[in-house]
C-alpha cells in the first residue's frame, strides 16, 4: 500500500484526507494494526477537550498523520494560499487523517479526544515553531469558520 506520506511520480503529496488503513493482522492473541510504515521522527500522544480548537496553521515542510484513539473532531483544510473553499470531514475513533505540507488545517474537537500524531520532522519546540505558520481558520472562542 502506498501511503499518503510518500510523494507520487510528480513529486507531489496527496491532499488531506482520511487514510484507508490496511486490514489488521489478527490471530487468537488479538490483532496488529499497521498505521504508518514510512520514516517518521516524532510520535506524540495528544489529549484534547470537547469544544476546543487545535492547529489553525500550516507547515512549510512537515507532514503528519493523526490517528484517533478515542473521541472525534471536525477537520477543516485547504491548500495554503489557494483561495479554495475550506473542506471539512468528521474523524472518529479508528480513523487516520493525513495532512501534507502547505495545507491550512484546523481541528474542532466535538468530544474529549485522544490522538496519536505521527510526523516527518522532529517536534521539539524549536524545530516545530520554525516550520509552523499560524493562521485562523476557526475562531477558538466561537468555534466558527473565519477564513
Amino acid at each position: 500500500m502506498k501511503l499518503t506520506g510518500e510523494r507520487d511520480t510528480n513529486g507531489s503529496y496527496a491532499s488531506s484526507r482520511l487514510v484507508e488503513l490496511e486490514p489488521p493482522h489478527s490471530d487468537s492473541r488479538g490483532y496488529i494494526q499497521m498505521l504508518v510504515n514510512i520514516p517518521t521522527h516524532n510520535v506524540s500522544l495528544i489529549e484534547s477537550r470537547k469544544n476546543t480548537v487545535r492547529s489553525n496553521h500550516y507547515h512549510t515542510e512537515d507532514w503528519h498523520y493523526i490517528y484517533v484513539i478515542s473521541g472525534s473532531f471536525d477537520y477543516f483544510f485547504r491548500a495554503h494560499d489557494s483561495g479554495d473553499e475550506i473542506s471539512r470531514f468528521v474523524a472518529k475513533a479508528g480513523d487516520m487523517v493525513w495532512t501534507p505540507p502547505m495545507e491550512d488545517h484546523s481541528t474542532v474537537f466535538t468530544a474529549d479526544t485522544l490522538i496519536l500524531a505521527l510526523s516527518l520532522l522532529p517536534r521539539d519546540q524549536e524545530a516545530y515553531e520554525s516550520d509552523v505558520k499560524r493562521i485562523v481558520l476557526i475562531d477558538p472562542d466561537t468555534l466558527q469558520l473565519v477564513a
